[in-house]
């Protein structure tokens, strides 16, 4: 069986690092919570993993804005690192606040001549909003989503609300495979429903909705109520991520 290490991003604010990890162990993951520092000081300790994920969160406070200060981090001090990772063929993973930070960071939407050609926004709602939801997935290209067609799960955030530069910006992502995740509500109001995007390659996923808040049945609130027919959407997930390297 070949073990595959995930390593975890731990900057001051996050808070669903426990979480991930707990989820990737679930599924035979070796699984690191690695704090920012240790990185920057030696770049060559992502020699060490198959998995690079930015958890959720409120990295620093998500001042100046959500994700902001560590996808500015990222891009100084790891940015070439990282990208040498990608194409390693290994997968990096951004839940909520790490979405942020991977789209601002560019790992998932390169910024033109102009900047940066997609943001998260301010909810339409214009506040904080809890609650679960469906999604529709595209898989074809993803191997965090090999196998999914509808996912359920919750979301938490309040700078989640995507917003393409300009629209044809979001017709080429979606013409290109690229828009993977769909909300079947649209509770934040995102352009296109967005609410997970890939980058060209696919090793790249940045969602919005938390996986590692579904990994057991007993986590859904209607679990009392209807008997749960295979794993939970959010375990597959991280299932898919593993299996990517074992098989």
């Amino acid at each position: 069986m070949v073990s595959v290490r995930v390593l975890i991003l731990r900057v001051s604010g996050t808070n669903c690092d426990l979480e991930t990890q707990f989820a990737f162990e679930q599924v035979g993951a070796y699984a690191d919570r690695v704090h920012l520092n240790r990185i920057c000081e030696n770049p060559a300790i992502l020699d060490q993993y198959q998995i690079f994920v930015v958890p959720g969160g409120f990295s620093y406070g998500d001042d100046v804005a959500a994700g902001k200060i560590l996808a500015l981090q990222l891009t100084h001090h790891l940015g070439n690192a990282l990208h040498k990772f990608r194409a390693r063929g290994n997968l990096i993973l951004g839940i909520c606040n790490g979405f942020q930070v991977l789209l601002k960071a560019g790992l998932i939407l390169p910024p033109d001549e102009d900047g940066a050609v997609a943001t998260l926004a301010l909810n339409e709602s214009g506040h904080f909003q809890s609650q679960w939801t469906r999604l529709v997935a595209r898989p074809e290209k993803c191997p965090f989503l090999t196998g999914l067609s509808e996912l359920e799960l919750p979301i938490a955030h309040a700078e989640g609300r995507f917003v393409a530069r300009q629209p044809w910006i979001l017709r080429g992502l979606e013409q290109t495979g690229q828009v993977v995740l769909r909300y079947t509500d649209n509770p934040t109001g995102s352009e296109g429903a967005v609410a997970g995007l890939c980058d060209v390659s696919g090793h790249v996923l940045g969602l919005m909705p938390h996986p590692e808040r579904y990994i057991l049945p007993t986590q859904h609130p209607r679990w009392t109520r209807h008997s749960p027919v295979g794993e939970p959407d959010g375990l597959r997930l991280f299932r898919n991520a593993v299996t990517y390297f074992v098989e």
